[in-house]
């Protein structure tokens, strides 16, 4: 079976910046988490399908080099709103996982009108109300892989994150990708205090922000805080989901009871069958 992806390094920003892409159509950018891109999955597949899905690793991460003036996360939205306007991507759809969820909602602050519309998945960027965002530093990579599914049992993809097995190289690339965590979100640790008030300026984007109800990596008091920081944004909770409901909701229903409208609950489908701001997510994406 051909590969369904491939890798493209490109100078721009300033920058070399390697890119994980595939498929066709009209773009989609998707930012990924603290510990580097998970691998291509079924989700992407799915994506691929009617998107050219691209996927840049961030820089100091996987084979992207450090770009030494980006200090923080909002340094590092700053970098991206320059990749997008040089690459001629704007207004573009975007959907960020975790850390990838901070830098987008960093970008939407600087200028929501960079995006088209935007998926938030467990993003870190705000202190939760209650509890702490999970320490990916007092545990090994491995083990802050490992709780962020609420079941690894249940879970068919799981083993399929970052390659499989770990390996040495795989191992490098993990202790690669905290260092350069650690240095643009170690203080405060994975939080900007003043984004909530920035976001209140992201106003006229459609935004949907997905959670697990068992995020054990981010509190889901976050989840609401999100919420009601950007102005008329969508939130959708999972049940049975941990911190990566894109892989957890494959092949499962999980919905919130409490939440009434038509909702499907892996991220493809979210595309095709739920609603934000009366549109469906294939129109979101």
């Amino acid at each position: 079976m051909a590969q369904e992806w491939k890798e493209v390094t490109a100078k721009v920003a300033g920058a070399e910046l390697t890119c994980i892409q595939g498929g066709s159509g009209k773009p989609l950018l998707v930012l990924h988490e603290e510990i580097g891109h998970p691998g291509w999955l079924r989700w992407h597949s799915e994506l691929a399908r009617s998107r050219t899905v691209i996927i840049p690793q961030h820089p100091g991460f996987g084979k992207s080099p450090r770009v030494e003036w980006v200090r923080n996360v909002r340094d590092l939205a700053g970098f991206y709103a320059r990749v997008i306007r040089e690459m001629k991507w704007s207004p573009v759809d975007v959907i960020g996982f975790s850390l990838g969820g901070w830098i987008a909602a960093e970008m939407a602050a600087c200028d929501a009108k960079q995006f088209r519309k935007m998926v938030l998945v467990a993003p870190t960027g705000i202190r939760p109300p209650q509890g702490d965002i999970c320490d990916m530093f007092v545990v090994t990579a491995r083990a802050y892989v490992d709780v962020s599914v609420n079941s690894i049992e249940n879970n068919p993809e799981f083993a399929k994150l970052y390659g499989g097995e770990q390996t040495p190289e795989q191992f490098e690339e993990w202790e690669d990708a905290r260092a350069e965590t650690a240095r643009i979100a170690w203080q405060p640790y994975m939080f900007n205090p003043s984004l909530p008030n920035l976001l209140e300026n992201v106003v006229d984007l459609p935004t949907m922000i997905i959670w697990g109800k068992q995020d054990k990596v981010v509190p889901i008091s976050a989840s609401h805080a999100f919420n009601e920081s950007i102005p008329g944004s969508d939130l959708v909770l999972l049940d049975n989901c941990g911190h990566r409901p894109e892989i957890e909701q494959t092949l499962r229903g999980g919905v919130s009871p409490s939440d009434t409208r038509p909702r499907s609950t892996n991220v493809e489908d979210l595309f095709d069958h739920g609603h934000l701001h009366g549109a469906t997510p294939r129109n979101l994406v």
